[in-house]
């Protein structure tokens, strides 16, 4: 009985090929959306666009007075009085661009995930199991829509930049989304359900890993907001200290974890850290368990790319945030999420 409720069966997972391309589609292009997110937020464009056009707004500025005009809306926000008042209409264009290509990719998720979505409905092509996340997700997917404009209006009043609240926030949403998109694709291409060598105590581990990785994301999330990569661009010390000196510079104390930079970078670092020394010990153990080849291969994978991600952090951090690093780090975040899912899912007590 317990065998049987325990796992489900192959005919659960069977679905139509396109199926499965249209979930890994979707997977993919949030993976380039957050790295046009994160090129968008590093040229300092998200508040290049002050109004919320989910129909017109599709098309660009096809005149020079509708650039003009929306050049005009750009020059009421205190980030043009105070940080960007020399901007000419030339270089407005090219922040422009940038927060542009966000919208309307965002725009494109949407068709790319919804008009196959109903079409497979229509077909009665979606497994049953299926049919109850692909309307979560496509409801998750217009709150994320929502969450964007949210987030860029709150630029719009006294500061220079969107808050970093509102930004963690928005980001939170698109890698939960993109990791429950990344579960299903896994869960709908596994067959059949193997039952052998899944260690209960390595996957309670490995979910525990999961959490802290999302965690150490999220912190970056903090790190980005604030602009906090741009200071004590140093490893391992900042400014000849472990912990910097104004780490609780502002009151209440736990206020310096989402407002104050050199909180905000020291925790990142912090828990950067611990996320790889948690991997290697998890790596290590995993070689003493009976684990199948699949499964040993996602341990491998996970490894790496906590290595190499917490490389690029420092990388990125050393040379003082360059685009390319910056983005490379972020692509690194999102793999290893990935990766982490694999692991979660590949060494774990039951199918879910």
């Amino acid at each position: 009985m317990v065998a049987t409720s325990s796992f489900v069966t192959t005919q659960e997972h069977a679905s139509p090929r396109a199926v499965v391309i249209w979930l890994i589609v979707c997977c993919a292009m949030i993976f380039a959306m957050a790295l046009i997110g994160a090129i968008t937020r590093l040229t300092e464009s998200g508040l290049s666009i002050m109004e919320w056009a989910p129909i017109s707004g599709i098309l660009p500025p096809l005149s020079e007075a509708e650039w003009q005009r929306l050049f005009a809306l750009y020059q009421q926000t205190d980030e043009f009085r105070i940080d960007n008042s020399s901007m000419t209409l030339e270089s407005f264009r090219e922040i422009f661009w940038w927060e542009y290509i966000h919208r309307l990719w965002g725009r494109m998720i949407g068709l790319v995930y919804a008009l196959p979505f109903f079409w497979f409905l229509w077909r009665g092509a979606l497994p049953g199991w299926l049919k109850p996340h692909a309307w979560f997700l496509l409801f998750l997917g217009g709150l994320q829509g929502a969450m964007g404009w949210y987030m860029v209006e709150s630029g719009f009043g006294a500061r220079t930049d969107v808050s970093q609240y509102r930004l963690v926030l928005h980001l939170s949403l698109a890698l939960a989304i993109y990791g429950y998109l990344l579960w299903l694709v896994f869960r709908i291409t596994e067959d059949p359900p193997q039952r052998a060598a899944r260690s209960a105590a390595l996957g309670g581990w490995l979910r525990g890993l999961l959490a802290l990785a999302g965690l150490t994301i999220v912190s970056g999330g903090f790190v980005a907001g604030l602009n906090a990569g741009l200071i004590y661009n140093s490893f391992p010390l900042m400014d000849g200290h472990l912990v910097p000196e104004d780490y609780l510079s502002v009151s209440p104390f736990w206020l310096n974890w989402f407002e104050t930079i050199a909180a905000v970078q020291f925790n990142h670092r912090l828990l950067a850290t611990l996320t790889v020394v948690a991997t290697a010990a998890l790596w290590l153990w995993s070689w003493r368990l009976p684990l199948r080849p699949s499964q040993r291969l996602a341990m491998h994978f996970l490894a790496v790319a906590v290595a190499v991600q917490f490389l690029l952090g420092i990388a990125t951090l050393l040379a003082v945030v360059p685009i390319s690093l910056a983005v490379l780090h972020q692509a690194g975040a999102i793999a290893l999420l990935s990766f982490a899912l694999l692991a979660v899912y590949r060494i774990r007590t039951a199918v879910v």
